[in-house]
């Protein structure tokens, strides 16, 4: 196989969930660009409509699909919907999250479980739901956090908690899928990108954490995402179970 075809995913499907801004669009588009029928899969189906046909004018093939990854019988439907557009499942990318930054005296169990419902529970759900459809293997990529590994200054208990859980699940699912099933399972760790999360960051937070990069900058997504398409081509065919951290250096500084 050559290096090209390594990395290419033609006739490959791939699903994104939150899809709907930022990095998953980034994703979407990188997966898309290699080759692959990338389906979008969101709670807002108008911004995934746009994200999409953003992408069909760039010559990707894309469909959107509305998804709660909170809700298992969504995320079945999705995987359905998925397989209906595409003809087969080959990619999930665990993208859909949300954030908090709550001190842990005044955090409610509502909203703890809220967060690991959609970023860890989601992630098993998708997953749960995509394992079955991937009859000729696949790759399974779930985005976790630096902050899974290194904590950035800020009270995230429970966003923190739930990124740590997705390495967990990460390599459980790799141990029992990658041999039985040919589907490799890995996670990735970004650090500091411009996302809607990051936007809501208090002002001079981002700069003082920044000193703490050795790159002594954020993240650009075009980076982050060649990154999650390495994970997701054969080019990464003997890997599986991995954590691979994309922050600048953070997490060793």
């Amino acid at each position: 196989m050559t290096t090209r075809e390594m990395f290419s995913l033609d006739g490959r499907v791939a699903l994104v969930t939150g899809a709907s801004s930022g990095l998953g669009v980034a994703f979407a588009r990188a997966l898309g660009e290699a080759g692959a029928h990338v389906v979008l899969a969101a709670r807002r189906m108008d911004l995934l409509e746009h994200n999409v046909a953003s992408l069909q004018a760039e010559g990707i093939r894309a469909t959107a699909v509305a998804c709660d990854v909170a809700d298992p019988a969504s995320c079945k439907r999705s995987v359905e919907m998925a397989v209906d557009a595409g003809g087969r499942l080959d990619i999930l990318v665990n993208n859909a999250g949300v954030s908090a930054s709550v001190p842990a005296s005044r955090e409610s169990p509502e909203d703890f479980s809220r967060v690991l419902q959609i970023n860890l529970h989601g992630a098993y759900w998708m997953a749960q739901a995509a394992g079955p459809a991937m009859l000729n293997g696949g790759a399974i990529v779930n985005v976790s956090s630096m902050l899974a590994l290194r904590s950035a200054g800020l009270p995230q208990a429970a966003y923190s908690a739930s990124k740590a859980g997705m390495l967990g699940l990460t390599h459980d699912l790799a141990a029992q899928w990658t041999g039985r099933k040919g589907i490799r399972v890995n996670a990735l760790a970004p650090g500091f990108f411009p996302t809607d999360m990051t936007a809501e960051y208090d002002d001079g937070y981002l700069d003082h954490q920044l000193a703490r990069v050795p790159m002594g900058r954020v993240g650009r997504a075009d980076e982050l995402a060649a990154t999650l398409l390495w994970l997701c081509t054969p080019a990464s065919g003997y890997v599986t179970g991995q954590t691979i951290v994309v922050d600048g250096g953070f997490t060793i500084a």
